[in-house]
């Protein structure tokens, strides 16, 4: 079931960059649930998920959300992602599958294997011809794997190692798959950013901290990356919640160029937000009044 506002708690959509000081709200409401939102190729638009449903926003505000009509769609969650050409959409359904779109509505095409597992989206490679996904076996013990749909429609399994992963996108360049993994210490949830090569290999770690990180988030750049901190000892990453949005230089992952922080977690940044020309940034609020 799509989640929904608490009473006298909204919705707001914030967008942030390098060279700005403070964030700028873009929208607030509260009739409409809002989460994960993703920048279109052409700069103009945000697309994002509410009510089951997939939403497009202008990018300049003044207009509010208007629902994309798909036909055959299930109820989807938070992760999607576009694809390069800039007119399709991948999006998780709650039917535990990933379907592909066009951004204008329409019917959709089922894109992974009926294998009786969840699968949740979160990458699509640079030349568009693959998808990153976090695959879990049953949600009463919910264990992500990462798994690469090859071009074929081939399933494969990337090796980081026996816990828990999220999150998982491919940087600009196609080099590298970044995630989110429990796999750096024992503390129960303490997931830490990390990479690992496309064709696979050894799991790097991004960077040590005491909070709990995930989903990090190249600019098409490669310059910038943007992530969400949740307090020690978070398990998963769960909604409401006084979180931090962090941006750094990929160059320096321990030094925060900015900290945006608001009451959220779930839904704040769940997929990558960054404008075309890595100049800007979105991520969503969930103020109670």
């Amino acid at each position: 079931m799509a989640r929904v506002l608490k009473p006298g708690q909204t919705s707001q959509v914030w967008v942030a960059g390098p060279d700005l000081d403070e964030p700028q709200l873009l929208l607030e409401t509260s009739e409409l649930l809002l989460e994960a939102p993703n920048w279109s190729l052409d700069g103009r638009t945000l697309v994002l998920n509410g009510d089951g449903a997939l939403w497009t926003l202008d990018a300049a505000g003044g207009s509010g959300p208007r629902r994309v009509a798909f036909e055959g769609l299930p109820e989807i969650n938070n992760d999607h992602v576009l694809a390069p050409d800039g007119e399709h959409v991948f999006m998780s359904a709650m039917d535990t599958h990933v379907y592909r779109g066009s951004l204008a509505g329409g019917p959709v095409e089922r894109m992974t294997p009926e294998d009786g597992r969840w699968h949740f989206l979160h990458g699509v490679s640079p030349d568009g011809t693959r998808l990153a996904y976090v695959e879990i076996a049953t949600m009463e013990q919910p264990v992500g794997r990462l798994v690469v749909l090859e071009a074929d429609g081939t399933p494969r399994t990337v090796d980081t190692g026996p816990d828990h992963i999220d999150g998982p996108e491919w940087s600009p360049d196609g080099a590298w798959i970044y995630f989110n993994t429990e796999g750096f210490t024992t503390a129960p949830g303490h997931a830490q950013l990390a990479r690992v090569p496309d064709g696979g290999g050894a799991v790097e770690q991004l960077v040590s901290t005491g909070t709990v990180d995930w989903f990090p988030h190249l600019s098409p750049d490669g310059a910038y990356a943007t992530s969400i901190s949740f307090p020690a000892g978070t398990l998963g990453h769960p909604a409401d919640l006084d979180v931090e949005v962090r941006l750094v230089a990929t160059s320096d992952w321990s030094t925060p160029l900015q900290r945006h922080r608001l009451f959220g977690g779930q839904g704040t940044l769940n997929v990558n937000s960054w404008s075309p020309d890595s100049t800007r940034y979105a991520f969503v609020a969930y103020p109670v009044a």
